[in-house]
């Protein structure tokens, strides 16, 4: 029964580093070569790779930007289970191959366009790491090209990341990016709503932890073999201070996979990871969506 109840645990939190839910918009029409060119890439089950994008939570930071922006959206899987049409690994990649393929194909035609790069959770996760790669050097365009990154709900946020809005506990239930932002850190925003568990992860839930790292590696590729093991270290060393497999076996005893459980659908009833277009995170009382919206319409 224990064994089975771990297991029951160990889904609900891989359940809970895959799933998404948000609101429906619209993107806007922008000149060809425009000032700023964002890239948005929404969320898990907010766009597919058969029908036309939909903006989902992001429609509220790219609604309203002024004319002299244009906006992508990147159509993806956006799924997360095997019994959809892609794991979570394979339809972030599409997502990251696809937004950088938009990236590079403009940036060739238009020569004096900067980009700005946006997410909503599973997009977030794929942006950021987008952003990570320009950063660090390895990208299609040159970090200097990129005027904004902007992250709603990161699965891979770090406690380094300049978070806008009050501080929140841990780091994204994926783990932290190795090598961070690199040259684009200082034109990257992240934001996580308190009691939001994709992107607010206790560093001591190595349940969670464990689950966010088997969502990353659902779709291994030989080249990312090297950041799958630091990652996966950095787990275990972590778990090995804390106590080792006896912390690990008591977050996964019957009792705790109750309150676990208990926990995760509180998490789902809360709504914390449907609310930034509500989530104020300044003094003003802007949300996040408004906050990132006027960032990025400062860019234009």
């Amino acid at each position: 029964m224990v064994v089975k109840r771990s297991f029951v645990a160990l889904g609900a939190s891989i359940a809970a580093v895959f799933g998404s839910v948000a609101s429906v918009g619209t993107a806007q029409a922008a000149p060809a070569c425009p000032n700023l060119q964002v890239i948005a890439i929404p969320g898990t089950w907010e766009t597919s790779t058969d029908s036309k994008p939909r903006p989902g939570m992001l429609s509220a930071v790219t609604d309203g930007l002024p004319s002299s922006v244009k906006v992508d959206y990147v159509t993806y899987a956006a799924t997360a289970f095997p019994w959809e049409s892609e794991v979570y690994g394979a339809s972030k990649a599409q997502a990251v191959d696809n937004a950088r393929w938009i990236l590079e194909d403009s940036a060739k035609r238009c020569g004096n366009t900067d980009f700005a790069i946006i997410g909503y959770s599973q997009g977030a996760d794929a942006a950021g790491d987008l952003a990570a790669e320009i950063g660090t050097g390895l990208g299609v365009v040159p970090p200097s090209r990129i005027a904004a990154v902007g992250l709603l709900s990161d699965p891979r946020r770090s406690p380094t990341d300049a978070l806008i809005g009050p501080p929140v506990a841990g780091s994204g239930a994926g783990g932290p990016r190795v090598g961070g932002f690199g040259w684009v850190s200082q034109n990257t925003r992240t934001f996580c709503a308190p009691g939001d568990l994709y992107c607010s992860t206790p560093q001591d839930d190595f349940v969670t932890r464990l689950a966010g790292f088997l969502a990353q590696a659902s779709d291994p590729t030989w080249e990312l073999l090297g950041r799958y093991q630091q990652e996966l270290l950095t787990i275990w060393n972590d778990l090995m201070a804390a106590g080792g497999m006896p912390t690990l076996m008591a977050q996964l005893d019957e009792e705790s996979n109750e309150s676990r459980i208990d926990d995760l659908e509180q998490f789902y009833q809360s709504n914390a990871h449907q609310d930034y277009t509500r989530y104020a995170v300044d003094s003003s009382g802007a949300s996040a969506t408004t906050w990132l919206r006027n960032w990025l319409s400062s860019k234009a």
